[in-house]
Parts: C-alpha cells; sequence; structure tokens
C-alpha cells in the first residue's frame, strides 16, 4: 500500500509504502526514478523496516528536525 511520494527532483521521487514480505510487515522508503519512458521503476536506494521498529525511526526524525530548526 503506498503511503506517499515526495518529489526528489526532475527524475526522482521517493515512495513510502507499507508492503508484507516473508511474514513481516515493512515500511519501505525506496526512491523510483523515470526510466526515459515515462514509466518509473525502483531505484537500489532505499530503506525497509519492520513496522515494530517505526516508533524508533520515529525518534530519530523528530531529533533530526530539532536539528534542522537548530541551524
Amino acid at each position: 500500500m503506498q503511503i506517499a511520494t515526495i518529489p526528489k527532483n526532475a527524475r526522482e521521487e521517493i515512495r513510502v509504502e507499507v508492503q508484507d514480505f516473508k511474514g513481516h510487515r515493512l515500511l519501505n522508503i525506496r526512491v523510483w526514478y523515470d526510466d526515459g519512458t515515462g514509466e518509473y521503476r525502483p531505484g537500489k536506494q532505499g530503506l525497509a523496516l519492520r513496522l515494530d521498529r517505526l516508533s524508533d525511526l520515529c525518534g530519530a526524525l523528530e531529533k533530526a528536525a530539532e536539528l534542522e530548526g537548530a541551524a
């Protein structure tokens, strides 16, 4: 299930999805690229983690947001 699409640049976007893989629910954050034909394909860059680790990721993102605000 696709949760969000975030434009990265003119040829790439970041997709946030929830997927099932080998009995685990995963949050998949991956860079997708335009292959030149207008079709988007998943790139190698990305992150997949179990949903039970989502609170750890959210905590880290909150700390990064605080640093960004302090800059």
